[in-house]
């Protein structure tokens, strides 16, 4: 029988950024059950533990992807532990604060771009030397549905996953040559606690149910519903895989069709 062209090499060497929880874990266990070795990072301590609880072969790294020295940490152990990369999951990110321009203080700006964009070039400043010496791989950036909408009142996210889209596209071309696919992947409504709280905010700004706000969303989405974290995974899979070996510059959005925010 023919191989499946989504199966992964077995040496397939993987870093996922924020991968303890959330859509990064459902990425990292994805890859894990598919034989690739994973090396994640995240900030929580808590979820590393988790993490390690269901995979205690996996590697682990507690770094906070804003910070040019925890960086370095995190990739001088890829180095140790995997001895090279394959694929870069650049999954770090943060909701960012919910108010007008007006009102959103210049920390909680800079913090949101800091994680949610600087942090991308950061890994990718690292990995990319690591990918040229494995002969190529892939660098899939996580962007979001408000990454292609304006999003008024989370005017931070948006202008972060907006340049998600430049970065990705950027790459592509810049490292094409070196045979180093670069896309990115927009998430829409995710199902779990991050989305609960944006839709929650939301929900006080206005004056409003939760129930209320969350019927709001969802009738701006096609299919009108959210999407699980487990659907992005598939979707990292398919463009990590030898599926998605001429995919690349693309932004992909799975979202159920997010018609506007």
């Amino acid at each position: 029988m023919a191989q499946s062209p989504f199966a992964l090499p077995p040496t397939t060497r993987v870093l996922v950024t924020a991968g303890a929880s959330g859509i990064g874990r459902a990425i990292a266990d994805l890859f894990l059950d598919q034989g690739a070795q994973v090396h994640i990072c995240d900030v929580s301590d808590t979820f590393l533990a988790d993490f390690l609880s269901t995979h205690p072969k996996a590697a682990c790294t507690k770094a906070d992807v804003s910070s040019d020295s925890d960086v370095k940490h995190l990739f001088d152990e890829v180095r140790e532990t995997l001895g090279g990369l394959d694929i870069l999951v650049n999954n770090a990110g943060i909701a960012g604060p919910t108010g007008g321009v007006d009102e959103i203080s210049s920390e909680d700006w800079r913090r949101t771009l800091d994680i949610c964009l600087t942090g991308q070039y950061l890994c990718a400043h690292h990995a990319v030397p690591m990918l040229k010496q494995a002969g190529g791989g892939a660098i899939i950036n996580l962007s979001s549905a408000a990454g292609r909408f304006g999003y008024a009142f989370r005017s931070p996210y948006a202008a972060a996953k907006w340049g998600v889209i430049g970065f990705t596209q950027s790459l592509a071309k810049e490292l094409g040559p070196e045979n180093i696919r670069v896309n990115a992947i927009l998430p829409g409504i995710v199902e779990g606690p991050r989305i609960t709280g944006v839709i929650q905010a939301r929900a006080d700004q206005y004056g409003v149910s939760y129930a209320e706000m969350e019927k709001t969303y969802l009738d701006r989405v096609s299919m009108r519903r959210m999407v699980t974290a487990q659907d992005v995974a598939t979707a990292a899979l398919y463009l990590a895989s030898p599926a998605g070996r001429n995919i690349s510059g693309q932004s992909l959005g799975v979202d159920a069709n997010v018609e506007t925010l």
